[in-house]
Formats: C-alpha cells, structure tokens, sequence
C-alpha cells in the first residue's frame, strides 16, 4: 500500500513538473508573439529613438525622415539614394524583423535586397544596441499615419511565425 501511494506521488509530481513546462512554454510563446511589434505609442522609447536617429541616420535619411532627393532614380555609380522613412517611402511596407536585420547587418544581397544588389547602407549593428535599434524604428514609426501604422502592424504580424522575434 505504500509503494502504491508513492508510485501515485511520483505519477503526480511528473505530470506536474510537465504540466508546469508546457504552461512556461506556451506562456513565453504569447509573450514574444506580443513583443514582435514595435510599438511607437511608448514616448521614452520614441524620445530616445529621436536621439539615435539624429546621431546615425538623419545624415543620409533626412534630419525630417525625408531620405535624399530623387531617391528611386539610381547614381552615376548603380546606387539608389537613401529612401525617405516618413509615409512617402517604403519603410512601411516592411516588417520589424526585416528593418532590424536591415539596420543591423545593413542591405544583404539575396536577403534584405535583390541579388546583386549595391547600397550604401551601413550595418550598424556592432555600434547601435538592441534597444537602440528598436528606439530608432518606434521613433520613426511614430511619424506614420495610422492607416500606414495599421498597414505595417498587420505586415509585421503576418511575418512573425516566418522570422525570429524581434528584441525589446
């Protein structure tokens, strides 16, 4: 009777300590699907973004996310200037993951950009942080309109069980 009773305890103790990784699991997996979007309505976030931004972008991007002039018309050298990131551009119509691998590791050919392709688009990710790189697209974000913010939300949501989640 008592290897009864103890046989039972070990059955329970392992179905709990299971139940209890599956609930961990599943509770981390509805986290990250949260945290996949960078959200623009967190003003610390958006101030410090500003900040990063003006230091490392606003050179070739425009100090008002207006990009170069006449950027869809390739230079002398095979080159497009840099796209605007305010709603006349395309950084809308990209996911997170895609714009932090994009500022992260600059225009991959084959990855973030056609084969072949050439740009003049740093990688800054041994200069900015993580959460550097999050500020800087929460803070452009915040100049989108909502119906472009809305657009980009469902792209990035779309594309959150194809890539890895994003930092915060």
């Amino acid at each position: 009777m008592v290897t009864a009773v103890k046989k039972k305890a070990m059955i329970a103790s392992v179905v709990g300590i299971v139940a209890l990784g599956v609930g961990a699991y599943l509770y981390g997996t509805l986290i990250d699907s949260a945290d996949a979007y960078i959200d623009p309505s967190d003003q610390t976030l958006v101030a410090l973004g500003k900040k990063v931004y003006a230091n490392n972008c606003a050179a070739c991007h425009g100090a008002k996310l207006e990009g170069q002039p006449a950027w869809r018309i390739r230079q002398a050298n095979g080159r497009l200037p840099a796209p605007p990131h305010d709603e006349t551009g395309h950084t809308w119509h990209h996911p997170d993951t895609v714009l932090i691998d994009i500022i992260k590791n600059g225009l991959v050919p084959g990855v973030t950009a056609p084969p072949g392709y050439v740009s003049d688009m740093p990688a800054y990710g041994k200069l900015l942080t993580d959460q550097d790189i999050v500020a800087v697209l929460a803070y452009i974000k915040s100049s989108w309109p909502s119906d472009a913010l809305a657009a980009q939300k469902e792209v990035t949501k779309a594309s959150s069980g194809e890539s890895e989640k994003i930092l915060r």
